[in-house]
């Protein structure tokens, strides 16, 4: 059962400046209620210079990371590393959802080619068209006759799939080799999340979309 989102009202002997934490804590994805409350106060015994670290840290993520202008991965830099990176695989190109999707398919080892994070997957639930995500800069890479395949790695839920369907129909025409993922990844599997076996297995089987 889904735990409720924490309110003023759920916390009326709680110090005011906790409660706020709290409920900021609780809006991150994968913290409940109760693992909010318990950050909060160990962040409340915590010494100050961790506390003041992790308040620094967190505010430098915005001032101080950008999109790469290429693949839109997460930057510090005017290009992130894989694009700068001349001993990758330029035929090659992997498409995901989100930079922590490249996060989990590095780890593998297995894949030297480059990538393009679409941020985000074709959801009419959601008001998430393909004018919302990174397709049209897709497209545009596409026009380099290096790339010779391209590789979806969209995540293999309702989601993913429509996105995946998507591309295909814009990609098919461009005489451009189109493969996915192997189904070694259970539906509704997100790669972020999926083991690296599960994974390598599902690079290694690849076939033709």
């Amino acid at each position: 059962m889904k735990e409720k989102v924490i309110s003023n009202q759920s916390l009326p002997s709680t110090a005011e400046p906790i409660q706020r934490l709290v409920q900021e804590l609780n809006k991150l994805p994968g913290i409940g209620p109760k693992n909010a409350q318990r950050l909060a106060y160990y962040l409340l015994r915590a010494p100050e210079e961790q506390t003041q670290l992790l308040a620094e840290t967190i505010a430098s993520i915005k001032r101080q990371t950008t999109l790469c202008p290429i693949c839109f991965n997460v930057t510090a830099t005017d290009h992130c590393l894989i694009c700068r990176n001349p001993e990758r695989d330029q035929t090659k190109v992997c498409i995901v959802e989100q930079p922590q999707d490249i996060l989990a398919l590095e780890h593998t080892r297995i894949y030297k080619g480059l990538y393009h994070v679409l941020h985000g997957a074709i959801s009419p639930t959601e008001g998430v068209g393909a004018n919302d995500i990174r397709i049209t800069e897709l497209l545009e890479r596409l026009k380099n006759k290096l790339i010779t395949e391209v590789i979806l790695a969209t995540n293999t839920n309702l989601e993913g799939e429509q996105t995946a369907l998507y591309l295909n129909h814009l990609i098919s025409p461009l005489c451009i080799k189109l493969t996915r993922l192997a189904q070694g990844l259970p539906f509704g599997t997100e790669l972020e999340y999926a083991d690296d076996i599960t994974i390598t297995r599902a690079f290694e089987g690849r076939q033709g979309f």
